[in-house]
C-alpha cells in the first residue's frame, strides 16, 4: 500500500505499544489482532524500531496482511496489519 492508502484506513483496533521494548509490541500486535474480526486492521504504535521488522515477520508466518507503515510526527511508527484468520 502507498501512504496516500495507509493515512486513509481507519483501524478496528489500535494497539499503543509506545515505549515498549522488544518483544512488546509484538505482543501488543498478538493481542490486539484477536479483537477484530476477520478482514479487520489493526494499527500497532510503536517507538521501539524493531517492530518494523519482527510485526513483517510475524504476519507472514500467522496469515496476516502486513499493510505497512508510516512514521507519525511525534516520532512513532503506525503499523498496519489485516486480520486475515
Amino acid at each position: 500500500m502507498d501512504i496516500d492508502e495507509l493515512e486513509d484506513i481507519t483501524p478496528d483496533a489500535v494497539a499503543d505499544a509506545r515505549g515498549s521494548a522488544c518483544p512488546g509490541p509484538l505482543l501488543e500486535a498478538k493481542k490486539s489482532i484477536g479483537s477484530v474480526s476477520i478482514g479487520g486492521v489493526v494499527e500497532i504504535r510503536s517507538s521501539d524500531p524493531g517492530s518494523r521488522d519482527d510485526i513483517p515477520v510475524w504476519t507472514e508466518r500467522v496469515g496476516h496482511e502486513y499493510l505497512g507503515v508510516l512514521q507519525a510526527e511525534e516520532g512513532y511508527d503506525r503499523i498496519f496489519v489485516r486480520r486475515g484468520k
